[in-house]
């Protein structure tokens, strides 16, 4: 019976995947998500059922549209596939419950982060205000006004203390050293991990980017690395592996 969850969750996954890949361009150029339908951006074809299978299509399609044989870039195969995976993971970490829940919100929210920073360098105002409005809102339905409470400052605490690292890395760089969209995602991590992971958040971050960042800037020096694809990812880390701070400080005392 288990497999089958697995199963039904990465297809899930896939669909929801497929899905947030078009919220993610769709509201970075300012379109609706709902209008047009689905189309071939290269000929306006409007694209059939089979076309819009996540996955199978891209691969019975090698790749290609079917109307004009234009290449359909492999990062729409790659965010299918990782929503998938990481739907499975999050049922593995939390089983049918409320983190649960709240797990595939906090997932789907960020790949679509993921997505408009690395193609659009834009982190969506819209997708942390409806995330966190949804999780508060269950959190207060849920556990009541004191957790909810709670969570809130979490987050407050958050943002206020990316916002204090972003003035003083202004002040040492003398340029703009962070984009606002990076201090607000913060919010969002303080909701969900809570503040003091998402502090470790930023150095988890930190550390993901540096060798990347190393690579991109050696072979163009001027290229612009966005940091918000970095802090999503290790969030979704931290948040999926069940992280206890409290280890976390044991570790380093010890």
């Amino acid at each position: 019976m288990e497999i089958y969850i697995y199963i039904l969750l990465f297809v899930f996954g896939t669909v929801m995947g497929s899905f947030l890949n078009v919220v993610a361009v769709r509201l970075s150029n300012n379109e609706s998500i709902l209008w047009p339908s689905s189309h071939c951006h290269n000929c306006e074809h409007k694209l059939k059922w089979y076309e819009l299978i996540p996955v199978v299509s891209y691969l019975l399609q090698k790749g290609r549209s079917r109307c004009c044989k234009t290449i359909i870039p492999i990062s729409y195969l790659i965010i299918e596939l990782v929503t998938g995976i990481l739907y499975m993971v999050s049922y593995h970490s939390f089983g049918f419950s409320y983190e649960f829940i709240i797990s595939l919100i906090f997932i789907s929210s960020l790949i679509v982060i993921i997505v408009s920073d690395i193609e659009y360098m834009i982190i969506l105002d819209e997708v942390i205000a409806v995330s966190s409005i949804i999780i508060i809102i269950l959190d207060w339905i849920f556990f009541g006004l004191d957790y909810t409470a709670g969570k809130i400052i979490g987050g407050i605490l958050a943002f206020v203390s990316m916002y204090v690292i972003k003035l003083i890395g202004d002040r040492l760089f003398k340029k703009e050293s962070m984009g606002g969209g990076d201090i607000k995602l913060m919010f969002l991590f303080g909701l969900v991990i809570g503040f003091p992971l998402s502090l470790c958040n930023i150095f988890l971050a930190t550390f993901i980017a540096f060798p990347v960042a190393v690579y991109v800037l050696l072979k163009r020096k001027d290229s612009l690395i966005p940091f918000g694809p970095f802090l999503a990812m290790s969030a979704i880390l931290i948040h999926i592996s069940k992280v206890n701070i409290m280890d976390i400080i044991d570790r380093l005392i010890k």
